[in-house]
């Protein structure tokens, strides 16, 4: 039976939870509700009235174009370097013993652990010594730098709770390495290479620090963040702001679609098939030649 003293520590706890969620989520409502403000001035701080405009023209304000498509390039070609790298770096590091393997895992370690200014400064000094000019190139270098950890962090957890025995399966039934990864191994640990991607983007297209430090006249939607301020940010940054957390919003809620479907098919689904193999082992026995 719930006492009176259990009932007054949930209602306490609730509102402690809403606090908390209100203390997380003001500042995001704020910058989504002066999206739509008609200010008069160079400061967006005050609400004027509500107008439509900056939504027609979210790239009215000049530079602001050319920021964004800079941070998306650098996300996405820094990510996609990032998800190579270090996805095979956590397969090496899972699935197979080597020397200095202890001293990989700190290395991969150390640049979460380490202050972004610290990396920042460090990589310009290394990059003005070798006589590389910094700009779009030298930022996304930096990027995929700090983006391999994060990938080889996620993908690592994924591996290392996954079952080996459905690899093995699928090579005794006749599929060479590389197969057993293109049709068991990569779809079963597709989810943490996804999560680990969508956090790479996220990371890189936000980070502001390590890429002041190596941007040199490249601009990005932080920079271009950063700059404004001094004068006065317009009405044009809330709108891509708002604009891109509805985006992710949108990729969170079909996540959360996909796995209460799979949720509800039940725990057979992608049970045992024919002859007690899983189905990834026998789509790999199916793709793999057939001895003669």
């Amino acid at each position: 039976m719930t006492s009176r003293a259990d009932k007054w520590r949930d209602r306490l706890l609730g509102v402690w939870a809403g606090l908390a969620l209100l203390y997380l989520f003001l500042p995001i409502f704020v910058v989504a509700l002066f999206s739509f403000n008609d200010n008069k001035g160079r400061f967006n701080l005050t609400w004027e009235g509500f107008t439509l405009d900056h939504w027609v023209h979210p790239f009215g304000v000049e530079g602001i174009a050319t920021a964004v498509k800079n941070s998306i390039l650098i996300a996405g070609i820094s990510t996609a370097v990032a998800l190579v790298i270090g996805t095979f770096m956590a397969l090496a590091l899972v699935r197979h013993g080597f020397r200095g393997r202890g001293a990989v895992d700190l290395f991969v370690f150390l640049p979460l652990a380490t202050p972004e200014v610290v990396l920042g400064a460090a990589l310009l000094g290394l990059f003005l010594t070798m006589g590389v000019g910094t700009g779009f190139v030298t930022i996304v270098i930096a990027h995929v730098m700090f983006n391999v950890s994060y990938v080889v962090v996620t993908v690592k957890a994924r591996l290392e709770g996954m079952d080996t025995h459905i690899e093995e399966a699928a090579m005794d039934l006749g599929a060479n390495e590389w197969t057993t990864f293109r049709k068991v191994t990569l779809p079963l640990i597709l989810p943490g290479v996804a999560a680990a991607g969508l956090l790479a983007f996220a990371l890189s297209f936000d980070d502001f620090v390590i890429t002041n430090f190596n941007a040199g006249q490249t601009v990005t939607f932080p920079l271009f963040i950063w700059g404004a301020a001094r004068q006065g940010v317009p009405p044009q940054v809330n709108v891509l702001a708002t604009a891109l957390l509805l985006i992710v919003l949108v990729f969170m809620v079909v996540n959360l679609r996909r796995e209460m479907r799979r949720a509800r098919r039940g725990p057979g689904e992608g049970a045992a098939t024919a002859g007690g193999a899983p189905r990834e082992a026998q789509a790999a026995a199916e793709a793999a030649p057939v001895p003669v």
